[in-house]
């Protein structure tokens, strides 16, 4: 078995939307249906392995050359909803964030300035194409962003095996999109009236608006995806970053700043010291 389909591939955590099929236009509509009716559908590791092995050749293929046809699907209240994978469109979108954060000269060695060029060229074609289009998943590498907590609840936590008789450990988050989009209003509110604008509210603006693009019957989830193989057992048994960021923001309404800043730091130094293990050897 090669490389691309036997390694586990960790540290990065998911924030997804799913809608209905009555959200997607014809013929889009039928393929996720019989999509959504397969036996064996793949996983979130599935993808990233497929995504490493373009980055095996010389040169590496940084964006697939095709879109995904494949989708994570759930069935909501006993209706299927799917979350298109859009991989090429999301590799597009990490190639540029990918650009804002590493040297030139590490990013030159990973992905030659000519791949760069030529995936942007591709990017700037398509987007003249479709100028509406957006992803249905986020990504974030060794962390969560502590904004996501905010549109889910403590409760909705679920942790343990993803699949019956399955050995994959999963934690995460699931709502219905209208509650994610009240708490992001309540949340911009609570902290517009306690702190100045800056990176946490304007995070927390970006999210709200990327929901408002979807159906409001949809689900949302965020996944902690690769982050449950690298953190210990014990610490992601213990992890209630929803629960925290709930009880952070109750007391910024109720005025209590001390259990505010309480219910912050235990947020920050549990995701700082995720953080801080990019850095190990």
């Amino acid at each position: 078995m090669g490389l691309a389909s036997s390694v586990t591939v960790p540290y990065a955590a998911y924030l997804r939307v799913y809608e209905p099929l009555g959200a997607f236009p014809e013929p889009e509509r039928s393929h996720w249906a019989r999509y959504a009716r397969r036996t064996a559908l793949p996983s979130a590791q599935d993808e990233l392995r497929r995504s490493l092995a373009d980055l095996l050749p010389t040169p590496p293929v940084p964006v697939p050359v095709h879109e995904s046809g494949d989708a994570f699907v759930a069935v909501v209240d006993g209706v299927v909803c799917v979350c298109p994978w859009r991989t090429r469109l999301r590799g597009w979108l990490a190639l540029e964030d990918l650009a804002a954060r590493l040297p030139a000269p590490v990013l030159d060695a990973a992905l030659p300035p000519v791949v760069r060029r030529q995936a942007q060229a591709d990017y700037e074609r398509w987007q003249e194409r479709n100028p509406d289009a957006r992803p249905w998943i986020r990504t974030a590498t060794w962390q969560v962003p502590l904004r996501w907590f905010v549109l889910f609840s403590g409760e909705e936590r679920e942790y343990g095996k993803g699949e019956p008789g399955g050995e994959e450990v999963v934690l995460r988050y699931r709502t219905p999109m209208v509650q994610a989009r009240r708490r992001v209003a309540r949340g911009l509110r609570t902290l517009r009236d306690a702190i100045e604008e800056g990176p946490l509210i304007d995070g927390l603006v970006d999210v709200g608006r990327w929901l408002e693009e979807f159906h409001p019957r949809s689900l949302v989830e965020l996944d902690y995806g690769g982050l449950v193989h690298m953190v210990p057992g014990a610490h992601l048994a213990e992890d209630r970053s929803a629960a925290d960021t709930e009880e952070g923001l109750a007391a910024l309404r109720a005025g209590d700043g001390a259990r505010a800043g309480e219910a912050y730091e235990r947020l920050t130094e549990r995701w700082r010291a995720v953080r801080d293990r990019q850095f190990a050897n």
